[in-house]
């Protein structure tokens, strides 16, 4: 499409997943019907069956991550093929692979190959039940930190947007936190369903093991820039890419840094691709002013490239 303004496309992270995602793309468009059956078979997984039926085993970090990277990369190929390009890719957490992807860092099927064996590290990391993490709203950065700061085992996992941090760690120092962050004016202490403290140095090990798997997969040049969790910055060499990918695990997410990056290199249209609506959630907390659109299904596809085309976005 020819655009006056840039566009980015942004990817979900995990919690986003659920029962059903991607289905109608898959039985809608042949290339991301083949993305799935692409993925089953190098990992040995019914990708259909994981990603379109209800199961227990979609929200378990090993399988949740290589489903969701799967949907928003056969998402992708689908939106693409329609003719909207974006400028920029973002994605928060493991939704970052799929940026490098859209970027032209990583092939889709490599993507989806690391993030399964990311998936696995990361379950590894910890013990089950001894980790977790809780997002707090109506407090800013400062107060969290200035509490989280005075504790042990617990610290700062997401910035994602003015008044909404995430607080990572060991579940009793989570716990804890919250408590005193209450008292500090948090609006709400919410714990998250996950299965351990990520983005907390509890998982630096996993970052480590995961430089050993980064290390054999082949990063090629990027076609446009995406946006790097552990710098909230645009990386336009894609050297750069497995070093920030091994340290986006046990480092804090500066999504809403990262946004800020993009409005000021001039992007006004951001669509999120992927179930869910979380990061144009975020998106309208950040500024108001972006215009923000989410593709979770084929028919809010068919929308939004019809809205872009409106606005004078030629296909």
């Amino acid at each position: 499409m020819n655009k006056t303004g840039k566009i980015a496309f942004l990817y979900p992270g995990q919690g986003a997943q659920k029962a059903g995602m991607g289905k109608d793309f898959y039985e809608r468009d042949e290339d991301a019907r083949r993305l799935y059956d692409s993925a089953s078979e190098l990992l040995n997984l019914d990708m259909a069956e994981l990603c379109f039926t209800e199961n227990s085993r979609l929200d378990l970090t090993e399988y949740t991550q290589a489903a969701l990277v799967t949907t928003s990369l056969a998402m992708t190929a689908a939106v693409v093929k329609r003719g909207l390009k974006a400028d920029v890719a973002a994605g928060l957490s493991l939704g970052e692979y799929s940026a490098v992807a859209a970027a032209g860092g990583l092939s889709a099927i490599q993507a989806i190959g690391t993030v399964r064996k990311r998936g696995i590290l990361m379950q590894e990391a910890v013990p089950p039940e001894i980790g977790t993490m809780a997002a707090i709203t109506g407090l800013d950065a400062e107060t969290v930190t200035a509490v989280t700061d005075q504790m042990e085992a617990v610290s700062i996992a997401n910035y994602n947007c003015p008044g909404q941090v995430v607080i990572t760690g060991l579940k009793e120092a989570v716990a804890e936190a919250g408590r005193r962050l209450s008292q500090a004016g948090a609006r709400r202490v919410v714990m998250l369903n996950v299965s351990g403290p990520f983005h907390s140095p509890f998982l630096a090990e996993a970052g480590t093991r995961l430089e050993d798997v980064l290390a054999s997969v082949a990063v090629a040049p990027l076609h446009i820039p995406y946006v790097s969790n552990v710098t909230g910055a645009y990386v336009t060499d894609s050297s750069l890419t497995k070093a920030l990918l091994a340290a986006q695990v046990s480092a804090p997410v500066r999504w809403q840094q990262g946004v800020e990056a993009m409005i000021r290199n001039g992007v006004d249209t951001m669509v999120e691709i992927g179930p869910g609506k979380t990061l144009t959630g975020f998106l309208k907390r950040i500024d108001k002013a972006v215009t923000a659109y989410n593709i979770a299904t084929w028919e809010d596809m068919e929308r939004v490239v019809q809205e872009l085309e409106a606005k004078g976005l030629e296909a």
